[in-house]
């Protein structure tokens, strides 16, 4: 680990990120360029004291899944990310599950405030969502490893499942299988692919069972209905925009015609903001 080398990468990376581009008001005044460490902690998911030790060129080796959550909270292009893997020590992800989401999506999602939207990878991990989308689905920016998987908190979770219509859980478990089985055959021999499938068949019979079927999903447009304590049963399209790669499933959530969905969206809206502001 260079950490001279990490400690000046990361304070020049963050002097050029500006408040706007990562949805954050610009403030009255800033006695630095670009974020404060402060902003860069917050978005990444770890403690001031932390992401300052690592400017500081004296803080411990910072695991994968911080230099993730960093890369994001950086808006790292994928050369940039790989650099900073490099200097702490560590290979960069493969490209066949490649976890990254660059700077063009994540600018999108911030832009979409009225608008559910997530990116996901094409194993179900959820990698980054916008305000509406945690406001609607619960925040997975704290959850770590298997617990940001959607299909493995599905089959072994129940309680998950409870933002769901009861009457649809069928469906969503065939297709939640579904998706994961064409991505096995697209992922061929790919570890992290081969490691979520055989834990979930041994701990899940209801998976086990629906894997021996056989059924393939792929990504499409599809309707779903999610449950909002606050605002109750939301009708929704569900639009998934694959990236290049295929390996990240950017998805839109809008909401179906001829119903209330849109006035509820708009009061989910109006009552995260009362409560960030109480906050």
């Amino acid at each position: 680990m260079d950490r001279n080398e990490l400690a000046d990468f990361l304070r020049r990376r963050r002097e050029q990120l500006q408040p706007g581009t990562v949805g954050l008001p610009p403030g009255a005044r800033r006695r630095t360029p670009g974020l404060r460490r402060d902003e860069v902690a917050m978005l990444a998911g770890m403690s001031t004291d932390y992401y300052t030790r690592l400017e500081q060129a004296r803080g411990p080796r910072p695991s994968v899944q911080v230099l993730a959550s960093l890369a994001r909270a950086l808006r790292l292009t994928e050369a940039e990310r790989d650099h900073l893997y490099y200097l702490c020590g560590h290979q960069a992800p493969a490209r066949g599950g490649d976890p990254h989401v660059g700077p063009g999506i994540l600018h999108v999602l911030s832009k979409l405030d009225d608008t559910p939207a997530v990116v996901i990878s094409d194993l179900g991990e959820v990698l980054v969502q916008n305000r509406m989308h945690t406001l609607l689905s619960g925040d997975y920016s704290q959850r770590r490893g298997l617990e940001r998987c959607i299909p493995w908190r599905w089959f072994t979770e129940p309680d998950s499942r409870r933002i769901f219509p009861e009457e649809d859980w069928e469906a969503l478990g065939n297709k939640h299988v579904g998706d994961l089985r064409a991505t096995s055959a697209r992922r061929a021999g790919d570890a992290d692919v081969a490691e979520l499938v055989a834990r979930l068949r041994a701990a899940s019979p209801e998976f086990e069972e629906l894997w021996n079927e056989h059924n393939v999903c792929t990504a499409r447009g599809h309707n779903k209905r999610m449950i909002h304590p606050e605002v109750g049963v939301l009708d929704l399209i569900c639009e998934p925009l694959l990236t290049p790669s295929a390996t990240r499933h950017v998805l839109i959530y809008y909401p179906a015609p001829n119903t209330d969905t849109q006035e509820k969206l708009d009061l989910l809206r109006v009552i995260g903001t009362q409560s960030m502001t109480s906050h």
